[in-house]
Order: C-alpha cells, then structure tokens, then sequence
C-alpha cells in the first residue's frame, strides 16, 4: 500500500490572524473554502460541522499545512500545549535565515519561548508560540550556505 502525507490539520481561533502569521514566513494560501454538510459532519465526526478553511503550502509545493476555523460548534478553548505532551503539538519549518524569520514571527507578536539553540554547529533552532498558541518549531541548517 501507498501512502503519503497529504496536509497537517491546525484548529485556530482567527483564521485570517493565522494566514498571515504563515504566509508573511514563507508558506502560500492554496486554497480557501467555507465547508458544511453532512459530508463534513460525517467525515470529522461532528453534528453541524461549519469551519472556514486555508491550505497553505510550501514554496516547493510539496508540504500542506490545513488551517480550519470553526463556526459550528463552537471552537474549544484549551491551555496552550507544553513541548513535553503527548499528542500533536508543534509544526517544524526549515528557514534559511533564522534571524529574519524571527523578526518576521516578532511583528505577529510571536517569540522564542526561551532562545535560539545551536545544536552542534549543524543547526540554529527554537521553539516559538505562534497565532493561537500554535508552537512553531523554526530550524536554519548551519551546513547548508
């Protein structure tokens, strides 16, 4: 059997707020849509499922990220995700300038959640709370030019 990743899903409080914190890095809306219907609620699992939506792909094309608001039912607000829960809890990105993502991440009012690491000369990473708590994992390959 075949298989490949086809997006990873993100529910945020303010899809707009969201998209602009992930296109001002780099990413570009693919798609947008409004979804509802019995499909919806059937394929998500929830009665009278209505969420605004965003694909947002890299720049090569080959990785998707799903941005999804919902209208119906009501979102859940929860704690902000720590790094050491079990579950989803991050999306990773490699940046070829570490230090210009930051100040872009910076005007959403989003920061490293301690500092910015160097991992054996190889790479420069932190961990940052982006647009509803979302953490983002930001990664630049010190190898790499």
């Amino acid at each position: 059997m075949a298989i490949k990743l086809e997006n990873v899903g993100i529910a945020v409080r303010d899809i707009e707020q969201a998209i602009a914190f992930f296109t001002d890095l780099g990413l570009a809306v693919a798609g947008r849509d409004t979804i509802s219907g019995e499909w919806a609620d059937t394929a998500v699992g929830l009665d009278g499922n209505h969420a605004r939506i965003a694909i947002l792909q890299t720049p090569d094309g080959a990785r998707r990220l799903e941005l999804f608001e919902y209208l119906h039912p009501d979102a859940i607000e929860t704690d902000p995700t720590l790094p050491n829960e079990i579950g989803m809890h991050r999306v990773a990105f490699s940046v070829d300038d570490i230090d210009a993502a930051l100040e872009i991440a910076a005007r959403h009012g989003c920061h490293p959640l301690r500092g910015v690491a160097n991992y054996q000369d190889v790479y420069k990473l932190t961990y940052l709370r982006g647009p509803s708590g979302i953490i983002v994992m930001l990664a630049q390959d010190l190898t790499k030019g």
